[in-house]
């Protein structure tokens, strides 16, 4: 029976919360786009007032004994439990009642006593007011996620933050099972009596957990599937901190090296807002890495003085070489916890997904998919991939769970942008996955060194009728003329309907590849619409699609048959020039007027053009032919 109250999805962060709804349009995270990743950071004020997220996150430096972040950590722990965690919390930690944690902060009232449970239930109340404000109604009812690691202590210490912050929390779910629910596994129903091993790795800002899921499917309509956690490992300070102070130190080394200065200079010698402020650069240069080849930094120094830097990617891999390894080794013991002291059997895990911002990091992609033998998950936003599959959870208990991520066969075609605004379909609609495709293309323009390719999805014609899905660009193919290049784009659709999309440049071996779960956001009626308006359509797309191919085609031919009748002018007679002008000149007629509006041009009249002069110009290829053969002797 369906719920009328609506049950959000928390992810409860040790850095960051996300709050997300799942409903018939599929699962979201709520709140602006700005706000959606919500700092788990709290300030108590000295007169007692609490401010919350990036407000209290952005003055932390300034009030570093009032401000309180990372509490997950403390969640349910006795001061001895939490006492490896004390030296990096900024703020005063004290035995309560039984040796449990407290947090004490002074304010003009004297000092003020915290339950982590009160610190996190303020950060449960700000979510919560998101979640209301974004549905526009009033919301009682949260599954929360935990880390699989937690134990019954810090799990019941989590239901009572949700008490105190209004929320009755209707389920715990640990966050390795909720980013497999995001991707739809374990929520198909789809009868597969074949078990599954899921390895989730999560790498954020401060921490790294590694665990291994096994799958137990339903054994019949009345049971239902779920995870078994096999093994669980990490690092609780690992993440994307460490990054971050990887490069600061080099700037700190670089800086004094180019100020004459005797000694490095750690940044705890450097002002408050110094240190902000570099640790800011730090993480502009490794966003930008994530998706670049490269990133500049310049600072002003003072008194004339100015830092430049340019840090390769190749640099920065060296640098968190050692980083990425510490999080392997942890894959490694999750492994032999899971299945033994054998052989690590990374041939028996089905799926990776990746959990945490820093696992946006290319080398950590691609040093995580190297160890399993597996292409990881990377389609879902890894920051909002828990508390997607916590909304999809919520869902499922409101009996709202939406049919369109379930789906066994491709709703929609898939497929890219051509030349001239089309859309060349790899994968058809009703399509049964998983599902695999490989289509050949090539260049249009000469010396083009970088191709953009687009994927969309839809039963139009042309790319601006279709759902765009993404972009990603292949770079750095060698310059050749338009044609020559020869790019392989490869669709593959696994069973859990996540598209892998890879391009290859066979003559130079650039790759280039991107991950994205097309189901996402659309809805059964949504579908059908779609569909009904390729069918409206359907006489004007192809009419559209077939000129603007010719275009694309028409200009290739025109481009490299002017090219050869100014190159070979002298053996050519008078007639027939004439004749191949003629028709050039026909068929840039063609297509200059289908540039400017493809309805006013008749296709087959079109294509009749270009083939004539195809056909006119056999015997200038044979003449092109010749000198050649002829040039190869006398050379």
């Amino acid at each position: 029976m369906t719920s009328t109250e609506p049950i959000i999805g928390i992810d409860l962060g040790t850095t960051n919360s996300l709050v997300a709804f799942a409903d018939t349009n599929g699962a979201r995270v709520l709140g602006d786009n700005d706000e959606q990743l919500m700092p788990s950071t709290v300030r108590i004020n000295f007169d007692g007032s609490v401010v919350v997220g990036s407000e209290a996150a952005a003055r932390i430096i300034e009030f570093p004994d009032r401000t309180i972040n990372s509490v997950k950590r403390l969640m349910g722990r006795s001061l001895e439990d939490a006492s490896s965690d004390l030296d990096y919390l900024g703020y005063e930690v004290v035995a309560g009642e039984n040796n449990t944690t407290r947090v004490r902060v002074q304010t003009d009232n004297g000092e003020k006593i915290l339950t982590p449970e009160e610190v996190s239930a303020h950060i449960l109340k700000a979510l919560k007011s998101q979640a209301e404000q974004s549905l526009g109604s009033r919301v009682n009812k949260a599954v929360v996620t935990v880390p699989a690691y937690f134990d019954d202590a810090q799990r019941q210490a989590t239901r009572n933050a949700g008490r105190l912050a209004g929320l009755e929390v209707v389920r715990i779910v640990n966050e390795p099972t909720a980013a497999a629910l995001a991707y739809g596994i374990g929520a198909r129903g789809d009868g597969n009596t074949d078990s599954k091993v899921i390895a989730v790795y999560d790498l954020g800002g401060g921490t790294f957990d590694v665990s291994i899921l096994k799958l137990i499917p339903k054994n019949d309509e009345n049971s239902t599937e779920f995870f078994q956690v096999l093994a669980t490992a990490g690092d609780t300070h690992l993440g994307g901190d460490d990054v971050d102070h990887l490069i600061v130190e080099m700037f700190m080394r670089e800086i004094g090296n180019q100020l004459g200065l005797k000694a490095d200079h750690a940044i705890d010698s450097f002002d408050a807002s110094t240190r902000k402020a570099l640790i800011g650069f730090a993480r502009s240069v490794k966003h930008r890495l994530s998706t670049h080849e490269s990133a500049a930094v310049s600072i002003q120094l003072g008194d004339g003085h100015q830092f430049d830097r340019t840090l390769t990617r190749d640099e920065f891999d060296s640098m968190i070489t050692q980083w990425v390894d510490r999080s392997i080794q942890s894959c490694k013991r999750a492994l032999r916890d899971a299945f033994g002291s054998g052989a690590l059997a990374k041939g028996s895990i089905d799926a990776v997904v990746m959990v945490g911002g820093s696992t946006r990091i290319p080398l950590v992609r691609n040093r995580v998919g190297e160890f399993f033998e597996v292409e990881p998950y990377t389609a879902i936003d890894p920051d909002r991939v828990v508390a997607m599959g916590a909304a999809l959870q919520a869902s499922i208990i409101a009996g709202t769970m939406p049919g369109s991520l379930l789906l066994d066969v491709i709703p929609l075609s898939l497929g890219i942008e051509t030349a001239g605004g089309a859309i060349a379909k790899l994968i058809m609609r009703n399509t049964t996955v998983p599902a695999r495709a490989i289509e050949r293309f090539s260049t249009s323009v000469d010396g083009q060194v970088n191709v953009k390719i687009q994927i969309a999805q839809g039963e139009r014609e042309m790319i601006a009728d279709c759902r765009s899905l993404g972009t990603f660009e292949l770079r750095g193919i060698p310059p050749m003329p338009a044609g020559v290049p020869k790019l392989v784009v490869e669709f593959l659709v696994d069973a859990n309907g996540v598209l892998n999309v890879s391009a290859i440049e066979e003559r130079s071996g650039k790759r280039a590849a991107i991950q994205i779960v097309p189901n996402h956001g659309l809805t059964p009626d949504e579908v059908d619409q779609i569909e009904a308006e390729s069918f409206k359509h359907a006489r004007d797309d192809m009419t559209q699609h077939q000129i603007v191919d010719l275009v694309t085609n028409s200009s290739l031919d025109y481009k490299w048959i002017s090219e050869r009748v100014e190159r070979f002018e002298s053996l050519l007679d008078d007639d027939y020039k004439v004749e191949l002008l003629s028709k050039l000149e026909e068929l840039k007629s063609f297509i200059d007027r289908a540039k400017a509006d493809w309805r006013s041009v008749e296709p087959n009249s079109f294509h009749h053009a270009k083939e004539e002069l195809d056909r006119s110009s056999m015997r200038l290829q044979e003449i092109g032919i010749a000198e050649s053969l002829r040039a190869d002797k006398e050379s």
